[in-house]
């Protein structure tokens, strides 16, 4: 049976484990990446997410109670005004009995009177006039305790405020900066592991990464990112052109299969540092590179969405980002747009 070129090329890891013995490919598993930090770092990213759906639900809870205190704020406005209102009234209703004797000349009406009309009229004007009093009295009184009650209620919906704002600020403070400290454990074991040569077997990462909803075939390499190298740009850390497009996530950054296929390598070596290429039916190939870790074996079948791997800085690379491309053949220098292949696949980048 006569193999194709490219068949050969895939025996060539089993030819070299076969001749370098058990006691070499032992090995070559032993180093990098383990399961605990891949598994670590997984979970917090899944911390991270659930964190931030709560602060974000949170600020919304933030931003209802921020209107609500605006509300009591613009209400306790209009009281102050209102008290202040009265008080002026008050004072007014005051100036002006000071001005014509006040009681004083009522009472003197009422004692001058010279029959029973002016006597009547007199006794009316002195319950008018007290009543009127009262009732600016009593107004301000009731404005006083209302204004007190908006001032404590406005008081205490802004010492919420502040409160549920900074818990929740702790909360993603604490599990960014273990989130940190994880992706860099990370890295480092992966660097390890490509300056010794030796590529770890696949990490055990549970279910996570079951797949995009019934009836998709493709979707992107990784969930949220931002674009920054592009396929065929030109810069000084390229030979000729850049052959991908790159995703510029953190490490440790799930990365997902494209779509269902089989994984023909996974390497660890080279100015790709750790990297996956998958087959899929149709003839193309999706290559995934700089990774930390992997999550498949050589071999593997995948499913549309599947994790592979976690995004890393290994090899020739000069921060975290997820190299990405679509190939005619397995081999470097046959790639594609990937933006363009993945948007006629109803993908949007």
């Amino acid at each position: 049976m006569r193999l194709r070129h490219r068949d050969r090329l895939l025996l060539v890891p089993v030819v070299l484990c076969a001749l370098l013995g058990p006691s070499a490919h032992e090995a070559m598993a032993s180093d990098g990446p383990d399961a605990s930090t891949s598994a670590k770092v997984a979970q917090l990213f899944e911390d991270a997410a659930k964190a931030t759906a709560t602060y974000e639900k949170g600020s919304q809870v933030a931003e209802a109670q921020r209107e609500k205190a605006g509300r009591l704020e613009r209400q306790l406005n209009e009281q102050r005004h209102e008290v202040a209102m009265i008080r002026d009234e008050v004072g007014s209703v005051a100036r002006a009995q000071y001005r014509t004797g006040g009681t004083l000349a009522l009472t003197a009406q009422l004692l001058l009177a010279t029959n029973p009309d002016e006597l009547l009229r007199g006794r009316r004007l002195a319950w008018q006039a007290e009543l009127a009093v009262n009732q600016l009295l009593g107004r301000a009184g009731q404005a006083g305790r209302k204004l007190a009650v908006v001032e404590g209620k406005a008081q205490a919906v802004r010492r919420e405020l502040e409160a549920r704002e900074e818990q929740l600020a702790t909360i993603k403070r604490s599990i960014e900066a273990k989130l940190e400290s994880a992706q860099w454990e990370l890295q480092g074991e992966a660097d390890r592991s490509v300056a010794a040569g030796r590529c770890s077997g696949a990490v055990e990462l549970g279910r996570r990464g079951a797949g995009p909803p019934r009836g998709v075939a493709w979707v992107a390499p990784v969930q949220q990112y931002a674009l920054s190298a592009g396929f065929n740009s030109s810069g000084a850390r390229w030979a000729k052109r850049h052959t991908g497009q790159d995703f510029a996530v953190g490490i440790g950054t799930p990365v997902r299969s494209i779509g269902a296929g089989r994984v023909i390598s996974v390497s660890c070596g080279g100015g790709f540092g750790i990297e996956i290429i998958v087959q899929h039916p149709g003839g193309y190939f999706s290559q995934y590179a700089h990774l930390a870790a992997v999550t498949v074996d050589q071999g593997d079948q995948v499913r549309t969405g599947q994790w592979i791997g976690q995004a890393g800085t290994t090899g020739n690379s000069t921060g975290p980002h997820l190299h990405f491309e679509v190939r005619l053949t397995p081999y470097l220098g046959s790639g594609v747009d990937p933006v363009a292949w993945l948007r006629k696949r109803g993908v949007w980048l």
